[in-house]
């Protein structure tokens, strides 16, 4: 049995500049950090007594002799890509909820890609879970998908990710002091709105239309250099919270369909108790909401929040790892 293990991210400054409509023709750039909460994907080869040659575990159980026969997209395109198409079990775990904002669907890719290499004896690297994974769900699965998950679920941390007109990609290691890393993370809350919705959708109703977005999506972008500089110079945290609030105002501005009466009020009422700003995570429409809340006020927006889950988490740093491995 093979056990891969795919952290969930927080993406801070610079979504939607990471569709390659968009960076294919003015680059992009996003600021994002993985946290503690993970995906857990198990295979095991499956004995011969059954007669379905492929069982494949998530939401409900499918059971097929061949990968084309798998009714998940991302499973069936990731098997085929691997060269597995049978003799396999495979198992989903989520310490979270999908359809989250939290980059749930690109983490799956990922630790089901790394699952199934370590399967295979194959060994791999970041960078090629990053753009196999990236390749499969925006090429093979034609998901309306960015390409910072993906990269982030691999690599693990708080980075800088660049994205160039060549379709290549940097990661640059937010080398910002230790204490003000703690901080940050010590400033960060996070809830779940209880809102599910399939990212794919809202990202329909933006993604084509990027270019027209110009001048919205060249501000989000300046706002990761702005997020960089305030953390790499020690300065006041509270102005990355103020910054967040920003990124917020102007991410409306790409879609109707990223926020909601709900979500506003939501969003209304942790102000109002204390947090400077904040967003929701991924394309938007509901899943988790982010806000930065200086410590000493968090038990007011706590109070104020009661209603929803609020979800403790870290930064972690580890990427998508093989944590068993006989």
């Amino acid at each position: 049995m093979i056990i891969s293990r795919t952290p969930y991210r927080i993406s801070f400054f610079g979504g939607g500049t990471d569709y390659p409509s968009w960076y294919l023709e003015h680059g992009g750039q996003v600021l994002a950090t993985t946290i503690d909460k993970y995906i857990y994907i198990s295979c095991r080869s499956l004995p011969p007594f059954f007669k379905h040659k492929l069982r494949v575990v998530y939401s409900r159980i499918e059971l097929c002799t061949h990968a084309d026969e798998l009714e998940h997209p991302t499973a069936r395109e990731s098997l085929k890509y691997a060269g597995i198409t049978a003799g396999l079990e495979i198992h989903y775990d989520g310490d979270l909820p999908g359809r989250s904002g939290m980059g749930s669907s690109s983490a799956f890719t990922v630790g089901l890609l790394n699952a199934l290499y370590a399967y295979s004896g194959r060994k791999t690297s970041a960078i090629e879970l990053a753009r196999d994974s990236t390749y499969v769900e925006q090429q093979r699965v034609k998901e309306i998908v960015g390409s910072q998950d993906q990269v982030s679920a691999a690599y693990g941390g708080l980075n800088k990710i660049c994205f160039g007109i060549d379709g290549s990609f940097q990661v640059e290691n937010v080398n910002a002091p230790k204490n003000t890393i703690a901080k940050l993370s010590k400033n960060l809350m996070l809830f779940y709105t209880g809102i599910e919705r399939t990212a794919s959708d809202i990202a329909m109703t933006y993604a084509g239309s990027l270019l027209e977005k110009e001048k919205v999506l060249k501000k989000m972008s300046r706002m990761v250099d702005a997020g960089v500089t305030l953390l790499c110079e020690d300065g006041d945290l509270d102005e990355f919270g103020e910054l967040l609030h920003e990124a917020w105002t102007q991410k409306i501005l790409l879609s109707p369909m990223i926020s909601n009466s709900t979500i506003d009020d939501i969003y209304s009422v942790a102000k109002r108790a204390g947090a400077l700003g904040g967003k929701i995570l991924g394309a938007g429409g509901g899943g988790m909401l982010l806000l930065y809340v200086p410590f000493d006020l968090q038990e007011s927006v706590a109070q104020a929040l009661s209603e929803l889950i609020h979800v403790s988490f870290d930064f972690e740093t580890g990427g998508s790892q093989i944590i068993f491995q006989p």
